[in-house]
């Protein structure tokens, strides 16, 4: 690559599951890399594996991507529909020597990428159990005379066409994380580019999509190490320099396997569902095998587009901690501006059947404040419309465990009507005039206020835990408090 030339990346999953969280932190790096160097992100879709391809996954990887904030610039683009230009750089390969004509049947193509599994894991994909390179027989086929090819193809047996490997010397390449590597070519099986049906597999279309899309640098799974000798080969063979390999740590399983279903979810959009933010998502992700270097953690998108390089990539394979994800959307619900996720609630309130109209217009105030008070105590967007549901409707059940704890006292039903009657008499309606209207009830009644204060938030909020009372108070609103009192009073008074 050049000096001026902006470096071209590009995102590649197969439509065989869903988008999980080894191909997004994949498609982050890529991201975070062209943003970073002012470079360009294509997105591709590696759908030749016709067995195993579920079409209708890729729309849900476009929405995964999307909610994780990846936009890509160009694409995308199908490998469905490419498939002339894998076949005719198959017969160029055959045609300048590099390639032999295999007239094996599809069965004895062992380790030679045929199978269903020859198309090696997704591309992107670091959670997945990866490739697993296997030492082929040698193909009888490679020694064929001219004649011996000449009679298969008289008898009409379908051909596929293999790489021709070196039976000596080494492979070389150099990876941007991995650093040098190299393999002899003795140990690289003559492995299959073309299918008898004409369909490519992995290796070939990987590497023709690579040149024609002009890619400089490759950001995947260290899963694909062992598949970067066999396209450092068809790239030399097709008269292509290849780009630079920049090659990822794995993310394993807090018991440090390889991570899966067995581990909890693994897509992202369960993680969505869930109710994590994207941006807390993205923070996390980022750090799962990359460092700036010092002990940063909480970063803004932005920040983390400014500090990504490839040199702070680690080769040490990095661990998905749920717990410290939980820490990060907590962060992300807590310290940017409360306006940055009224969206998010606003859509978690529409998803339940919470949301107002109102509060988006002569509302929204009323709103801020109410998502800026529960916030603190959230760890998921779910709790918007979860224990604090109170907030948005006035359709809610009262917690047995509050009720046992703080309704159990036989003064409660007089002192919450008490209360009823003061705060509805408050020319003023706020935090101090509510805490002394309170207050003045209890030692009117000769109890602590701690019993009434209890009481009372399990009367208007339904759980024993919930933000500071008086701040609630304020944000319900007088009309609401009294009617919630009241209510409490009908209820006790049916039990």
């Amino acid at each position: 690559m050049s000096a001026a030339q902006k470096p071209r990346v590009r995102f590649a999953p197969s439509p065989t599951g869903y988008l999980h969280v080894g191909g997004a932190r994949t498609a982050l790096f890529n991201w975070l890399f062209a943003k970073h160097e002012g470079g360009t992100l294509l997105l591709r879709v590696e759908d030749t594996d016709v067995e195993r391809n579920q079409p209708e996954l890729v729309d849900g990887i476009l929405v995964a991507l999307k909610w994780l904030g990846i936009e890509w610039d160009e694409g995308p683009f199908f490998q469905s529909q490419r498939g002339e230009m894998y076949r005719a750089a198959a017969e160029r390969i055959l045609a300048s020597g590099a390639g032999y004509a295999c007239y094996c049947k599809a069965t004895a193509y062992a380790g030679g990428d045929y199978s269903a599994a020859e198309n090696e894991d997704q591309e992107g994909e670091g959670d997945d159990e990866g490739p697993k390179t296997l030492k082929a027989a040698a193909c009888p086929c490679r020694a064929f005379s001219d004649a011996e090819r000449a009679a298969k193809e008289k008898e009409g047996i379908p051909r596929a066409i293999r790489f021709k490997t070196p039976r000596t010397g080494v492979t070389k390449f150099e990876d941007a994380v991995f650093g040098p590597r190299e393999i002899q070519n003795a140990d690289i099986e003559d492995f299959v580019l073309l299918r008898s049906s004409g369909v490519p597999t992995y290796q070939l279309s990987v590497v023709v999509d690579d040149i024609d899309m002009r890619i400089t640098h490759i950001i995947r799974g260290a899963d694909h190490l062992s598949n970067t000798p066999k396209q450092v080969l068809i790239y030399r063979a097709l008269g292509a320099t290849p780009p630079i390999f920049a090659h990822v740590p794995l993310i394993l399983g807090p018991d440090r396997t390889r991570l899966s279903k067995r581990h909890g979810a693994t897509s992202v959009g369960s993680y969505a569902d869930e109710g994590f933010l994207p941006e807390a998502f993205r923070n996390f992700l980022a750090l799962l095998g990359w460092s700036t270097g010092d002990d940063s953690e909480f970063m803004r998108t932005t920040e983390l587009i400014e500090r990504f390089q490839l040199s702070g990539v680690s080769r040490t394979n990095a661990i998905f901690d749920r717990p410290k994800l939980e820490w990060y959307n907590t962060q992300y619900l807590q310290k940017p501006p409360v306006e940055e996720l009224l969206p998010f609630v606003e859509a978690e309130l529409r998803r339940t059947g919470l949301w107002k109209d109102e509060w988006a217009t002569t509302g929204r105030a009323w709103f801020a404040r109410a998502v800026d008070l529960i916030r603190p105590r959230t760890r998921l967007l779910t709790d918007f419309s979860g224990w604090a549901r109170a907030f948005f409707s006035d359709e809610f059940e009262y917690e047995q465990e509050a009720r046992d704890k703080f309704w159990k006292d036989e003064k409660i039903p007089a002192l919450l009507a008490k209360l009823s009657e003061a705060l509805a008499a408050l020319p003023d309606w706020n935090h101090d005039a509510c805490d002394a209207a309170l207050r003045a009830v209890a030692a009117a009644e000769g109890v602590k206020a701690g019993l009434l204060i209890n009481a009372t938030r399990v009367a208007i909020v339904g759980r024993a835990v919930a933000p500071p009372l008086f701040d609630t108070m304020v944000v319900l609103g007088n009309d609401r408090v009294i009617a919630r009192l009241r209510r409490a009073l009908i209820f006790l008074a049916s039990r």
